[in-house]
């Protein structure tokens, strides 16, 4: 008669962008703290700057990663790592990589565009996952309730706030960050 050993519980690296993702903004803020705020100016946020300083198109990529302080931080960070692992599972780590950089590039062309003030946090990407993960898999040329109701109440509320309330948090981030998961969705599910 054999016996097999039982396994004792196991921590798995369930998924790898999303981990990564998190802990590169962790980093980002305690090297923040570290440089007394210059982190965030030179490369963790984005703004207008001359195009032939380097450092500009880092910080196109890069502001996703900066965050103002432990407190943005936590309130992305969570957000990332409650709703990335599904989607991570759903879509695949490359194409969550994909969504991040083109939430990232866009957010940020458009702050260099529109804004003098610069931004960073990850709240474009969290807005993206929130509408990407409103897709479930769908007959093809159908567009799920949930997915329309998700985008009123969040899209609708930002757009809201940008007209109402004077603070310094980036709507417009929010929406296009909104707009980049949306697309994304669309186009993952009429792939798969």
């Amino acid at each position: 008669m054999a016996y097999r050993r039982r396994r004792g519980l196991q921590i798995s690296f369930n998924a790898p962008v999303v981990l990564w993702f998190s802990l590169m903004c962790i980093l980002a803020l305690f090297i923040n703290y570290l440089s007394k705020g210059a982190a965030n100016r030179v490369l963790f946020s984005v703004y207008r700057s001359s195009p032939f300083n380097p450092l500009t198109y880092l910080r196109l990529f890069f502001h996703v990663l900066g965050h103002a302080d432990m407190d943005h931080l936590l309130g992305n960070v969570m957000m990332v790592l409650v709703i990335g692992p599904l989607l991570e599972e759903k879509y695949g780590s490359l194409n969550i990589i994909i969504m991040i950089v083109a939430t990232a590039l866009v957010t940020g062309i458009a702050n260099i565009i529109f804004f003098p003030h610069a931004i960073l946090g990850a709240s474009g990407v969290v807005f993206a996952m929130i509408l990407l993960a409103s897709f479930t898999r769908t007959a093809d040329n159908t567009i799920p309730l949930t997915f329309i109701l998700v985008a009123v109440v969040y899209i609708g509320g930002q757009v809201m706030d940008a007209v109402a309330v004077q603070d310094n948090v980036s709507n417009l981030t929010h929406i296009l960050g909104g707009a980049v998961g949306a697309v994304l969705g669309y186009v993952m599910n009429a792939s798969y």
